[in-house]
Parts: C-alpha cells; structure tokens; sequence
C-alpha cells in the first residue's frame, strides 16, 4: 500500500534540459508545468490566481476499467482566492461551479439566496464512509502545565461540548470518541479481549490502569446541572495535581505558578468556539486567551512547537502504519515540523505503534491500533472536538452523478459529468428571469 502512494517521476525530465536549454535543477520552484502522466496536463497558470488543467486525449490508462467513467471534464479551473467569505461570494454568482462547506453556520445560514431559492443551485450532505480524524484541542505536553494527566482531564471536563454543538453548530456534528473513529479499527465500548488485550498486557504498568478496567468516554454536559458537575470534578483533579485557587488565579502550590493557556489560532472561525471554552476555564481560575495569527507565522510556531494550545487535526487511514511515529513517537517530539503535536515521549506508546506497524495481517493490524488508540485517549491528550459523517456540497444545477459515489470523497472532479440538458434548462430559466 506504501509503495502504491508513491509518487512516480519521470527522471529524464527533471535532470534533463528545461525551455532555455539549462539544465533542470529539482531543487529550486520553477513555473514550468512539470510532465506527468495522469488524465489530465497543465494548460495555463495565473500565479496566485488560478490554474487549469486540460484533459489528456490519448492518456494511457483512459480504458482501463478502473478508469471506466472517470475523468469526464475536458478542463479544469482552480481558482485561488486569499479569503473565505469572498470565494463564496464568487460561487453563489456563478464564478464558481463546486462548494465544499466546511462551516456549520454557514450551511445553516448562508444558503438563503435567488440560486437555491429557484434551483439553480443545489445542497446535498453525502453520506462518507472511511476514517474520521482525531480533530481537537491539542495540549502541548512541551509547556510544564500540561504534563499531569490530571490537568488535561480536568480540561476536557471544562468543554461544553453539547452546548456548542445546539448553539454554534445546529446540531450537525458528533463527537469524536477515537482516534480512528468511524471505522473497526477504533477501541470497542468495551474491554479489551483477545489479540487486543494480549498486546495491552505487554505494556501493563506503564500505561494508565483504567486501560484494563474502564471503557473510555468523553464527560457529557446535557444540562446546566451536569455542567457544574462536571467542572467540580475539574477542581477536584486539578488540586489532586497540585493546584489550587489563590487571588482568582489558579496556582502551583509547589513552584507558584499561575495556569495560563494561550490558543494558537490561525482561522477567525475558531474564535467563537474558543470564547465559550474560555470562560469555562476562567470558572477554573485558568488565565486563558486567543492569540490570531496569520498563516505564515502559524506554520512557523506550529513546526518550533510554539505554542500552548492548537486546533490539531490527525488523520487516519484505513490501514494504519509508520505514519503513527510520527504522529505520537518519541524521536518525533523533538523533530522541528513534524505532525507530533502533542509532544508525546512514551515508551510504551511506541511499543503500540511497532505492533501496528509489523503487523502481519489484518486481524493483527485491527487489534493493535484498538490498543493504541485505547492508551492515547486514557492518557488524555488532547480535548476532542467533533467530526461530521457527510460531507456538505453545493453546486450550479449543471451537472449530475451517478447514483453510487466514491465511498471516501463525493468524488466531483473524478465522477461527475457536465449535463448540457441541465445547463440549458438553466439558461433558458435566467432569460425567463
């Protein structure tokens, strides 16, 4: 499967001569369109604008069967813009013919327009079926305040998920409960047996006990009552591991440090889910604040580590491997720019992963990523946030589908066909208009 993901490419061209008789360097960015030999080629490029492909007519692989279907599009045209609220501003006027949305205000609200209203434009949640990412709010294990389980229990007990689900998100998600959720290779809600818990007992003593004796849950708040409850018990883990309230501040009782937490932000839409979260934690006597960054100096601090709290985002495929040491490894933690957000150095955790990775069948495979993702949530690293299990499109009534999509994607560009029939009817509907 790794080799399959491997990209091919063609050495006599990017050690050969370019337009001006060099010779290519592969090192240095260049905007000569690369060869490649795909269904479709560069056609023209409008640095920081657009890009446009164009279809391949004699693409080698166009009447293999896995390509029966495919590929329907003559050209392609992605277009670029530097913010969100002005790309669909462009989409609902037609510049654009595909919307992938990705805000749940958005869906709810933003779709009252004349093309929707008419039909011109059309909303469907497609259902997915595949792997959902461990999306949350990822505790730097780097910053000493975060290095006490407690701590991080007491922090996920201080989100209110429910509430924000009813008042930001209109009811459209659900929360992730697994690092591969959605799929068989997420813990069971139940104890570990069999190949799942032979492995386990390899690591016992070295991981959290509640691995062997408790299914793992993130803390419900249906009502106020619950809520209250919820950040007692906070308070209660939090003075455990050694903090208290003094002046307002929740304190060290060891070194006098005051909790603070900064959120490392890079997308103004997080600010209104933070805010909430926020004055949970300042119930907590956590000095917390939002600091918003732009993309660069995101990327910059995100590779140091620098930073307190993020929004992280892990991704998971539907057979796990060597991806995990960089994920949650040891030697990963200290590496500049690698996807070890959390800071995690557990020797017992890269046991788990060695088991994923040598795995030799599925069976195998399946077990030892259950005991993986069951040590990483009983050690609680991060506050999960939620997951969707459609995905949210919209589209210019010009195209249609076939009645099975893509079980991983609703697969626009790789399946869809431009209707003339459906581009006609509309035409003749805008001179009506």
């Amino acid at each position: 499967m790794i080799m399959g993901q491997l990209t091919i490419l063609p050495k006599h061209f990017w050690t050969g001569k370019d337009a001006n008789g060099e010779t290519r360097d592969p090192m240095k960015t260049t905007m000569e369109p690369p060869l490649g030999s795909g269904p479709y080629r560069v056609k023209t490029v409008r640095p920081g604008r657009s890009i446009s492909f164009e279809r391949v007519d004699d693409y080698w692989g166009k009447d293999l069967p896995v390509n029966k279907g495919m590929w329907n599009f003559d050209e392609l045209r992605f277009d670029s813009y530097r913010d969100m609220t002005v790309a669909f501003e462009s989409f609902k006027a037609g510049n654009l013919d595909f919307w992938n949305e990705t805000s749940s205000k958005n869906w709810a609200m933003a779709y009252d327009f004349p093309a929707v209203r008419n039909g011109e434009v059309k909303r469907e949640e497609i259902k997915l079926d595949r792997v959902m990412p461990m999306q949350a709010f990822v505790m730097n294990l780097r910053r000493p305040q975060f290095q006490d389980r407690r701590v991080r229990q007491a922090l996920n007990l201080a989100f209110n998920f429910e509430w924000a689900n009813k008042n930001l998100f209109y009811g459209q998600y659900e929360r992730v409960g697994s690092y591969f959720q959605n799929s068989e290779l997420a813990a069971p809600a139940a104890l570990p047996e069999g190949r799942e818990l032979e492995i386990l007992e390899t690591v016992r003593g070295d991981v959290p006990e509640e691995v062997f004796t408790t299914v793992h849950r993130n803390p419900t708040n249906k009502d106020q009552m619950e809520m209250r409850n919820n950040l007692r018990n906070a308070v209660k883990l939090l003075r455990e591991a050694g903090w208290q309230v003094k002046d307002g501040k929740l304190t060290n009782t060891k070194t006098g440090q005051k909790m603070t937490v900064e959120f490392l932000l890079v997308s103004p839409l997080f600010e209104r889910i933070v805010q909430p979260y926020i004055r949970n934690l300042d119930r907590l006597g956590i000095d917390s604040s939002i600091r918003l960054v732009d993309s660069a100096q995101y990327t910059r601090r995100l590779n140091n580590f620098d930073y307190d709290m993020v929004v992280g985002n892990f991704a998971q495929s539907e057979s796990p491997g060597n991806e995990q040491r960089d994920y949650w490894g040891s030697e990963a933690a200290g590496r500049e720019g690698s996807t070890n957000l959390i800071g995690i150095k557990d020797q017992a955790i890269d046991k788990l992963i060695d088991y994923v990775i040598f795995a030799k069948d599925r069976e195998e495979l399946v077990a030892a990523t259950r005991a993986l993702d069951r040590v990483l949530l009983w050690n609680d690293f991060v506050v999960p946030q939620w997951f969707s299990p459609n995905s949210r499109i919209a589209y210019w009534n010009r195209y249609d589908k076939p009645e099975t999509l893509p079980g991983l994607t609703p697969g626009f560009l790789q399946v869809w066909w431009y209707d003339k029939d459906k581009a006609q009817s509309a035409g003749e509907q805008a001179e009506v208009r």
